[in-house]
């Protein structure tokens, strides 16, 4: 636009001092009419292209951050971003020893970090304190104990403010129900892909292992101490549902 009142203005002056006639001052108001117009289609177009471009850049940035902080609050986690949360928060959280605390005495566990989804999900429900209001609800003996769940409206609570999402199955040819192995429980029925229980586990107690259960349940841990307190706790009373008839408690923590 400065251009164009330079223009004028010098056109003004060459007017005033009959420097040209009036059919060439017509002319070159015409061509400088043409270059305005040209010349403002030409930034109009500029605008538009640095406009969208500003928007692409927008929406990749937002998808770049909600990638990156997929686990940003820890309470998104549903059963729609099982997978996609667990991988993120897993890459995040690479912790591979646990204890599990009882009145009993304690177990130290080492998961196995070539079952990612598993291992992440139990790191998860150990942060989040989960356990700590679940029992030992399961007592078979010389079979497993299972634990990870209870009356406590707390715990119902946080497997519903999840949606009770599950699992899908990592299966692997070195992780066997030998004697001390850590798996997650499922239902056998209605569930042909073998899909895991994201909150319930179990400790083969059974010292010749429970290999029927290979490739039907995922083992994600081994008992590397505490074997004794695993003893003790098979022991115990129950009823004929095999649920103890005292509640055996547990605390469950990080180590490293």
């Amino acid at each position: 636009m400065k251009l164009f009142y330079c223009f004028i203005l010098m056109l003004y002056l060459c007017i005033q001092a009959n420097r040209i006639s009036f059919m060439k001052n017509f002319r070159i108001l015409f061509l400088l009419a043409a270059f305005i117009n040209f010349y403002q289609c030409k930034e109009k177009n500029k605008t538009v292209k640095s406009t969208t471009q500003k928007k692409e850049d927008f929406k990749i940035k937002i998808k770049a951050t909600k990638e990156k902080e997929i686990v940003k609050p820890w309470d998104s986690l549903n059963r729609h971003n099982v997978e996609a949360f667990l991988t993120e928060f897993g890459k995040q959280n690479p912790e591979t020893k646990v204890l599990i605390k009882t009145d009993f005495g304690n177990i130290k566990i080492l998961l196995n970090k070539d079952v990612p989804l598993h291992r992440a999900n139990f790191i998860f429900l150990t942060k989040i304190k989960y356990f700590n209001t679940t029992v030992f609800y399961r007592v078979a003996k010389n079979f497993v104990i299972q634990g990870g769940n209870s009356d406590e409206m707390f715990t119902q609570k946080e497997r519903n403010k999840y949606g009770n999402y599950l699992l899908k199955p990592e299966f692997r040819k070195n992780r066997k129900h030998k004697y001390g192995a850590l798996a997650a429980a499922r239902e056998w029925k209605h569930n042909p892909n073998k899909l895991s229980s994201p909150f319930e586990f179990y400790i083969v107690q059974k010292k010749s292992g429970a290999h029927h259960l290979d490739n039907e349940h995922t083992v994600f841990g081994q008992v590397i101490s505490g074997f004794n307190t695993m003893e003790k706790i098979s022991k115990v009373k129950v009823g004929v549902d095999e649920w103890p008839v005292d509640d055996i408690k547990m605390t469950v923590e990080i180590l490293d």
